[in-house]
């Protein structure tokens, strides 16, 4: 990630700029920001198709997506493997699921980091988006 100071006044300003439309605190700002990274996750890539061969690139391909978005300081995306089967003809193949995936995003608006996740929860039966942490750094 490329440090907040190199990237120059311009932005700044552009971050000035639109925290006049956030009527929030800056708490509320970065857990409103993890929630559109979790939520643009699953519902970009849920229905991709998916198999063993290419899981572990897809993994790499929503986590570098996340990560050029605003505010994001880290992101792990982990796919369950155990939910993979093998084709069982040329017409077959699998689709990501909420049950497969395992998300967790870093946010940080200026001195407030968020820690949140998205996993499938079995005894909800669905994939729950969350806040694990909240702290003033």
């Amino acid at each position: 990630m490329i440090p907040r100071k190199l990237w120059g006044d311009s932005l700044t300003k552009r971050e000035e700029l639109a925290s006049r439309y956030f009527k929030c605190s800056k708490r509320e700002r970065a857990a409103f920001e993890a929630g559109i990274k979790l939520g643009t996750i699953y519902h970009q890539f849920i229905g991709t198709p998916i198999s063993s061969s290419n899981v572990e690139s897809l993994e790499r391909a929503i986590e570098d997506g996340v990560r050029v978005q605003p505010f994001v300081e880290d992101v792990s995306v982990k796919i369950d493997r155990k939910s993979l089967r093998k084709k069982r003809n040329e017409y077959d193949y699998q689709t990501l699921t909420g049950q497969m995936l395992e998300v967790n995003v870093v946010i940080r608006v200026d001195e407030v980091r968020v820690v949140a996740q998205m996993k499938y929860i079995e005894e909800l039966n669905y994939p729950l988006m969350f806040i694990k942490e909240i702290v003033e750094i």
